[in-house]
């Protein structure tokens, strides 16, 4: 573990990263850094997939351990722009095309297993199959215990 000593001014970034521990004299902290809050990092994972693979995606992940996750349902366009479609003779654009965004959090140790359940499940091998987008997690609270961090996933 590397421990150094720094004035208590400007620490607030270092403070999110390690632990802080108050060293007495002048108000400084002394960080521990590589103590086990660095080591229990999580990752939010943001997956925007067809609609028609959402029970696959959900069944993916739940075979993997991951307990929880929540569903939205979102429109939107990339390479794919949209399509034109033919209603009562009459031809329009639909720019946004439905998908659904799953977002679910995962501690570091199940970040990889996450990503490739995801993408096995919802890879149709077609334009528009979608994307993953990975986040970091500072925090996170259960509101109805209190419990914080891992214990709250």
């Amino acid at each position: 573990m590397l421990n150094y000593t720094a004035p208590a001014s400007g620490m607030i970034s270092d403070c999110m990263k390690a632990r802080c521990i108050e060293v007495g004299d002048a108000g400084s902290r002394q960080l521990e850094v590589g103590s086990i809050w660095e080591t229990a990092h999580m990752k939010k994972i943001e997956a925007i997939v067809k609609p028609f693979k959402l029970d696959e995606v959900r069944e993916a992940l739940s075979a993997i351990g991951v307990t929880g996750l929540t569903v939205t349902e979102v429109k939107g366009f990339g390479r794919q722009k949209g399509h034109t479609e033919l209603y009562r003779g009459a031809e329009y654009v639909v720019d946004f095309l439905p998908k659904v965004k799953v977002e679910v959090v995962v501690p570091d140790n199940l970040l990889d297993a996450a990503i490739d359940a995801v993408v096995k499940a919802a890879r149709t091998g077609k334009i528009g199959d979608g994307k993953i987008f990975v986040t970091n997690v500072e925090q996170v609270i259960r509101i109805r215990t209190g419990e914080t961090d891992a214990e709250a996933v």
